[in-house]
């Protein structure tokens, strides 16, 4: 999963698209998310879904995409909950990108059977 933020963030500095990022080793959480959440010039937030789970109000994003699925949906939920916070003023829209014949695509599919 880090090794999957690591490309996204790589990427994104290839293309010089500005973003916010957060994992479990980051230390001054709440600063990047009042930048992100302040700074519309910053248009994506790349969190780990554990590290994003808790503690974040990111009233600043409109969308969520999972891209890594969890074996229990109720944390992708609770991930998704940090979007639909008070004081969000914008409709949210929430999506998993999942893959054909991956391990994501195998997770989906035993959430849907429990």
């Amino acid at each position: 999963y880090t090794k999957m933020l690591q490309i996204m963030r790589e990427d994104f500095e290839q293309r010089g698209i500005s973003f916010s990022y957060l994992d479990g080793s980051t230390k001054n959480r709440l600063e990047i998310v009042k930048e992100f959440n302040e700074n519309p010039k910053i248009p994506v937030f790349l969190v780990s879904l554990k590290a994003g789970g808790t503690g974040l109000n990111l009233v600043g994003a409109d969308t969520v995409i999972h891209y890594d699925m969890w074996w229990n949906p109720a944390v992708e939920a609770q991930a998704t909950d940090r979007v639909h916070r008070i004081g969000q003023k914008n409709s949210v829209s929430s999506y998993k990108l999942i893959t054909l014949n991956t391990i994501e695509e195998k997770i989906v599919e035993m959430q849907k059977r429990k």
